[in-house]
């Protein structure tokens, strides 16, 4: 009963501690110090708050059995040291059923749970709009080691270059203003395909908390709705070659009416139309023109 009573007297403090602690917490700490957040405005995309929320439950988790494990094995250390006057080996176990079972049953369901939560969001994370749904059309193609931008329903193209190194500014610095920019209206329906003009790249803007491969003779694709204007920076995720990390780009987030100017001035500019797959440099994939060379030969 008294033993009782000091648990009870224990656990008011460390709850109010707690409390404390959370309560203080910043919307960065409370998402897991993960980028896309800022603190009172909503996150950069529709998915980013799911992303944060499997990570930092996951984390937390993990947390809590790493306590115990470490609770578990500095308490056996101390309770089952060596005492002066002692020789020889402690008594030894062959083994302890209820003990195997529970570190047998408890990281079943761990893998269990982590899998079945993954699982879950990722579905979500991945479901496409349907086609009436969609209001920005996007086709992201990637090319050592830059990339081009075809803005589809609106027939118009942004090519892209590799990062330039800034001469005049502080070493490794880069040219920001004639970095590849994606823009994208806030709060439209968004599908991005993601297409490869050679090798193995991957679509990785840092804000969204997600990223896609992007393989030659594949389209990928994303489905997101941009919820916060700004900036945000991108690079490619996958070791592609000796300039992999110049392959840069911004995302721009805008309002529909800035979208629309940004529109206009690739129009202005003559980049109507799109930038086709003839620029590829993978030419020889299947179904183009090889099984009739095959024909022709063996006729």
């Amino acid at each position: 009963m008294r033993h009782n009573r000091r648990l009870r007297w224990a656990a008011v403090p460390i709850a109010a501690v707690l409390s404390l602690v959370l309560a203080g917490c910043t919307q960065a700490q409370l998402n897991g110090f993960l980028p896309g957040f800022v603190e009172g405005e909503a996150p950069v995309t529709n998915h980013t708050e799911r992303v944060s929320g499997l990570w930092v439950t996951s984390w937390i988790v993990l947390l809590i059995v790493g306590i115990i494990t470490w609770g578990l094995t500095i308490w056996a250390v101390i309770a089952y040291r060596r005492r002066k006057g002692q020789t020889g080996l402690p008594v030894q176990m062959r083994y302890n059923m209820p003990i195997e079972i529970f570190y047998t049953v408890v990281p079943l369901i761990l893998v269990l749970g982590f899998f079945a939560f993954t699982a879950r969001d990722q579905a979500i994370i991945e479901e496409r709009f349907a086609a009436d749904e969609v209001d920005v059309q996007v086709e992201v193609i990637a090319k050592q080691w830059a990339w081009d931008f075809n803005y589809v329903k609106e027939d118009v193209y942004s090519p892209g270059i590799q990062a330039q190194l800034d001469e005049e500014g502080p070493a490794g610095s880069i040219v920001e203003s004639e970095l590849p920019t994606l823009v994208l209206p806030v709060g439209a329906n968004v599908e991005i395909e993601l297409q490869s003009r050679d090798v193995i790249h991957s679509f990785w803007v840092v804000d969204f908390l997600y990223k896609k491969d992007m393989f030659p003779g594949k389209t990928n694709y994303m489905s997101i709705v941009p919820e916060r204007e700004g900036t945000y920076a991108g690079k490619c995720a996958e070791l592609c070659g000796e300039y992999h990390s110049l392959m840069l780009f911004n995302v721009e987030v805008v309002s529909q009416s800035e979208y629309e100017q940004y529109i206009d001035s690739l129009r202005d500019l003559g980049q109507e139309g799109q930038l086709s797959a003839e620029y590829d440099r993978n030419q020889n994939l299947p179904g183009t023109g090889e099984p009739e060379l095959q024909e022709e030969q063996a006729e």
